[in-house]
C-alpha cells in the first residue's frame, strides 16, 4: 500500500499502532497528502530532573510527525529514513500542558531527498517547539 493507505489504515485503526505510539501514547488525528498531525498528552512518567517533560518526547514527536508527513507522498513499495533532524525548543511541557499537536508538513520530495517541517502546539496554538527534517528516500532497486 502506498504511504498515505498505510497512515490512514493507522488512523482509522485497520493496522496495530507501532510501539513508539504506543509507548508514547501518541495517536494520529488527521492525515493527507504531505501533512499529517499527531496528538499526545504530556504526562509526568515523560519528566527529566527538572520537573518538565523531556526534550526527547517533543524531538520524538516532531520525528514522527516530519517523517510521516514524507512517507504520505511515497508510494507503495518505498521507504525512507531520517538522516537529520533539527529541534527548536521554545516552552517546556508538563502534565498541565494538556493534549499537544505535532504538525509535520512537507517541505520537497525529490528523487533521494525529502525534507519537511513541523510544530508542535497546545490546544489554544501556543507553540511549544518545531523542527526541521532531511530524509533520505528509499526507492525499490530495479
Amino acid at each position: 500500500m502506498s504511504g498515505i493507505q498505510y497512515l490512514k489504515a493507522l488512523q482509522a485503526g485497520e493496522l496495530p499502532a507501532p510501539p513508539i505510539a504506543e509507548l508514547m501514547g501518541m495517536w494520529i488525528t488527521e492525515v493527507s497528502e504531505g501533512r499529517i498531525v499527531f496528538a499526545a498528552e504530556p504526562a509526568e512518567y515523560q519528566y527529566n530532573p527538572l520537573g518538565t517533560v523531556h526534550g526527547g518526547v517533543a524531538a520524538t514527536l516532531l520525528d514522527s510527525a516530519m517523517g510521516c508527513a514524507v512517507q504520505s507522498m511515497l508510494p507503495a513499495g518505498t521507504g525512507y529514513t531520517t538522516l537529520e533532524i533539527k529541534v527548536n525548543y521554545l516552552r517546556s511541557m508538563t502534565s498541565k500542558t494538556g493534549v499537544v499537536y505535532s504538525e509535520g508538513k512537507i517541505i520537497h520530495l525529490g528523487g533521494r531527498v525529502a525534507t519537511a517541517e513541523g510544530r508542535i502546539t497546545d490546544a489554544d496554538g501556543k507553540l511549544y517547539a518545531h523542527g526541521t527534517t532531511t530524509c533520505i528516500v528509499l526507492r525499490p532497486q530495479g
